[in-house]
């Protein structure tokens, strides 16, 4: 019997000359795997509804293993990550995220919700930074690997001066913080925006300006606890990473550009 759901498309694979198994992730039964015959086929009317990303509503039949996909309807085909190879590389680092860590046939309406909402909002234009550092906290308690954001991890006060270890599972205040002689520097701003990424509502983020020191010190401390604490290797981070690379040798070049043209401004006078 074909069930009606209502999904996001996380993850394709082609299976022989025409057909994919395409995998859904539910709002109604958390992460499921569905056979799109003849969905390679740009006629086909399962072409558009599996690709990457898109968000619609799918008639599947279910089974322990692959199921089989019947249509589906597009509600928002998320054209714009697919696009741009930079909002396509966030994008996908958070689907394949979201598939290494979840089970199949497993209910999880909170994070299908979570799922969406960010890939919405990276589909608008917003910061694709920020909302993956979003994204990555709040992973972190389903994951069950929540670390300490509204006290220090060893003495619990919520005043002072806090650097994260990743030793402890969290902030520590400045009173601890020799606990961890490799403890990351955190500024004031970075305490306040991991903290406000783990207990905020998505659905009701606003605009958020963040300078680029202090959305390194964010990748840093998320990037050194998911190393520690996940047990993931994923190949679209490692893309990101290339690319944070990329941007701050990109950044270092134009800063110098910028100094040396002072420089000789100031020979001229």
């Amino acid at each position: 019997m074909f069930e009606k759901c209502e999904a996001v498309v996380i993850r394709t694979i082609d299976y022989g000359e025409t057909n994919k198994i395409v995998t859904f992730f539910t709002r109604e039964w958390g992460k499921v795997a569905a056979m799109a015959r003849g969905a390679k086929k740009p006629s086909s009317r399962l072409s558009a509804v599996t690709q990457p990303f898109t968000y619609g509503h799918y008639l599947i039949r279910r089974s322990r293993g692959v199921g089989v996909l019947h249509q589906g309807e597009i509600i928002d085909s998320m054209r714009t990550i697919r696009e741009d190879i930079f909002t396509a590389a966030y994008a996908s680092y958070i689907v394949e995220l979201t598939d290494k860590i979840t089970e199949e046939q497993k209910r999880n309406p909170y994070l299908f919700e979570l799922l969406l909402q960010t890939l919405q909002y990276m589909n608008e234009g917003r910061d694709l930074e920020i909302l993956t550092c979003i994204y990555e906290v709040k992973m972190l308690s389903v994951m069950g690997i929540p670390p300490t954001l509204d006290r220090c991890a060893i003495c619990s006060r919520t005043e002072g001066n806090f650097s994260f270890s990743v030793k402890e599972a969290g902030f520590l205040c400045h009173r601890c913080e020799s606990a961890d002689p490799h403890r990351i520097p955190l500024s004031a701003a970075a305490v306040r925006l991991l903290r406000l990424f783990y207990y905020i509502d998505v659905s009701r983020l606003g605009t958020i300006s963040v300078k680029e020191k202090t959305k390194r010190e964010l990748r840093t401390a998320i990037s050194s606890y998911y190393d520690e604490y996940s047990g993931l290797s994923l190949k679209t981070k490692r893309f990101l990473t290339q690319i944070d690379e990329l941007k701050e040798i990109s950044s270092s070049g134009q800063n110098m550009g910028n100094h040396n043209k002072n420089n000789e401004k100031t020979s001229d006078h």
